[in-house]
């Protein structure tokens, strides 16, 4: 077996994906939760206000994202990113209580594999519904996910760089005001292939699931917490 560049390989494997990232917090950021906030505050009457408390509850079930580096299980991240290190690496935002995301990813051997686990919040139900079906569109050729949050949503892509083959998966997940994004991908530095897509799709899935059974453990904590 020929050994191949692999800072090279994992340079290229990596630029696109912070650059990415940034994108996505920048778009997520700014204007769209006080928009949404003076809205209901000018649109709403008291009848509205009193016959539907549980729509305003929900608008604000997450105030802020939880850590997300917890938001995977051990036994998840060792099983979908073989050889990285467990506690993960959380990526520097411009607003914690708004976007948080962790990373993790290990070479062991010529197996290479990436994990992103992010929760965004946004200023109500409708915001965030607005946002998910924006970052649908934009990720054409998926299918929905049964039984994931509010709405759920998976696609995989295979791409190919210097005849070497990465394919990517990418979870998308509503629940009430909050987004989780998954992006799960992987390559062999030896055969240059890349996993099949339903490994890579399951995988996706099974963090996408754990993602958001902790978004619901850090809703219950604040409850508890305030209460």
């Amino acid at each position: 077996m020929r050994s191949l560049p692999l800072p090279l390989a994992l340079t290229a494997r990596l630029t696109p994906v912070a650059v990415l990232a940034c994108a996505g917090w920048a778009l997520s950021s700014g204007p769209a939760a006080p928009d949404a906030a003076a809205h209901r505050a000018d649109g709403q009457t008291p009848a509205q206000s009193a016959s539907a408390p549980s729509s305003t509850a929900a608008s604000k079930a997450y105030t802020s994202a939880p850590a997300p580096c917890t938001g995977v299980s051990v036994d998840t991240i060792k099983s979908l990113v073989p050889g990285a290190k467990t506690a993960g690496k959380e990526i520097p935002s411009t607003d914690t209580k708004l976007r948080r995301t962790c990373s993790w990813n290990a070479l062991k051997g010529y197996d290479y594999r990436w994990l992103d686990v992010s929760f965004e919040l946004t200023g109500s139900d409708q915001d965030a519904t607005k946002e998910y079906e924006r970052r649908v569109a934009a990720k054409s050729g998926g299918g929905t996910v049964p039984g994931l949050g509010d709405a759920g949503y998976s696609v995989v892509n295979l791409s190919s760089e210097d005849k070497q083959d990465t394919r990517e998966g990418v979870v998308m997940t509503r629940v009430s005001n909050a987004l989780v994004i998954v992006t799960y991908s992987g390559s062999d530095f030896d055969t240059k292939k890349a996993p099949s897509t339903d490994e890579i799709n399951k995988g996706a899935i099974k963090a996408a699931k754990g993602a958001v059974a902790a978004l619901g453990s850090s809703a219950a904590d604040a409850s508890g917490t305030s209460g």
